[in-house]
C-alpha cells in the first residue's frame, strides 16, 4: 500500500485530538510530523496535549514540535469554553514522557516539505499562524506541498461570530498571507462540518472501543449536547477524511479572500464561485454517511490495536 505522508499542524482542542486519531487509525496516512499552536487553548497546552496524544495513540517517534503562541498581530482568543480548560473537555490522558521536538513549527514545516518535495499534504486544523510564517521564511513551500487542506472559514457563514469561523478569525492576517501565497488551499469549512454530527448511535459505536473510549467519548460529550437530531461537529476530523477520500466532499473552485480590516466581518472568508482566478478548491457537501463510516472504521481499527 502507498501510503500518503501527512504533517498536521494542529490546536488541540477537542475535534483536533479527534482529527490526530484518525490519521492515527488509518494505514493509508503516514504522519510525518504534528506541529502546534496557540487557539483553542494556550501553545503550551496545546503543545502538551499533542505530546500526550502521541503516547495514548502509540505513534510512536512522530516528531511535535511547538509554534506561535499568539496571532502575527493580534491580541490573542481562545475557546476554553468550548473545549474545556485542558482543550480535551473532559478526557484525561495519561502525562507524556518524552518532551517536544526543538525547535520552531514554522521551520519544521519548511524542512520537512524541503526534505520530501512533492510527497507531504499539509493539514492546517488550527489557526494559520504556523503556516503563514513558513511561507515568508521559504515561498517555494507552495511548490514543495502536495496539497494543503485547512479546516477552517466558511462560503456561508460563522460560527465564533456572524462572519467568522474560529481558526480564521483567530489571525485572519495569517490566513490572507496562506490564500495569497499560491498554491491551491482546499478549504473545508463550516458549510460540511456542520453536518460531521455526533448522533447516540455514533457514541455507542464509540463507547466499546477499549481505551480508545477514554478519548473519544468524554470529549464528544464534553464539546455539546449528543441528540437524536444531531450532536456535537467533529470539524478538523473532516480534513483528515478527506485526505483518505478525496470524493467524500464536492469541490468547487472560487477565489477566496480573508478580511482582515472589518469592524464586524474580520476573518470572513469572502469566497467567490464566479472568480477567473480561484486560489482554492471549496468544500461545498459531504457524504456524511460514508464520512462515519469511514471514521467509524478507523477508530474500531484503532481501539483493537490500542486494546
Amino acid at each position: 500500500m502507498t501510503r500518503t505522508p501527512v504533517l498536521i499542524d494542529c490546536d488541540p482542542g477537542i475535534d483536533d485530538a479527534l482529527a490526530i486519531a484518525l490519521a492515527a487509525a488509518s494505514p493509508e496516512l503516514e504522519l510525518a510530523g504534528i506541529t502546534t499552536v496557540a487557539g483553542n487553548v494556550g501553545l503550551a497546552q496545546t503543545t502538551a496535549n499533542a505530546l500526550a496524544l502521541r503516547e495514548f495513540l502509540d505513534l510512536g517517534d512522530v516528531p511535535v514540535v511547538p509554534g506561535c503562541g499568539r496571532p502575527l498581530l493580534r491580541d490573542r482568543i481562545h475557546a476554553v469554553r468550548v473545549h474545556g480548560a485542558s482543550g480535551l473537555g473532559d478526557a484525561v490522558l495519561p502525562a507524556p514522557l518524552r518532551a517536544a521536538t526543538e525547535g520552531h513549527a514554522a521551520e519544521f514545516i519548511v524542512s520537512t516539505l524541503r526534505e520530501r518535495p512533492g510527497e507531504i499534504v499539509l493539514v492546517a486544523v488550527g489557526p494559520l499562524t504556523n503556516v503563514a510564517l513558513a511561507v515568508r521564511l521559504e515561498p517555494r513551500i507552495v511548490e514543495w506541498a502536495r496539497q494543503l487542506v485547512i479546516m477552517g472559514g466558511s462560503s456561508t457563514r460563522g460560527n465564533h461570530n456572524p462572519a467568522a469561523e474560529f481558526n480564521i478569525l483567530t489571525d485572519p492576517e495569517a490566513a490572507a498571507i496562506v490564500f495569497t501565497a499560491g498554491w491551491t488551499v482546499r478549504m473545508v469549512g463550516l458549510d460540511v462540518t456542520l453536518t460531521a454530527r455526533v448522533t447516540p448511535q455514533v457514541l455507542d459505536r464509540m463507547r466499546v472501543l477499549g481505551r480508545l473510549s477514554d478519548l473519544l467519548v468524554p470529549c464528544c460529550e464534553y464539546y455539546g449536547a449528543v441528540a437524536a437530531e444531531g450532536g456535537p461537529a467533529l470539524h478538523d476530523t473532516c480534513a483528515v477524511a478527506s485526505v483518505l477520500e478525496p470524493s467524500l466532499l464536492t469541490w468547487e473552485p472560487a477565489r477566496v479572500e480573508v478580511e482582515t480590516f472589518g469592524r464586524y466581518t474580520a476573518g470572513m472568508t469572502v469566497t467567490d464561485f464566479r472568480a477567473p482566478r480561484p486560489n482554492a478548491e471549496v468544500a461545498t457537501s459531504m457524504d456524511v454517511r460514508r464520512f462515519w463510516e469511514i471514521v467509524l472504521g478507523a477508530y474500531s481499527r484503532l481501539g483493537s490495536r490500542l486494546g
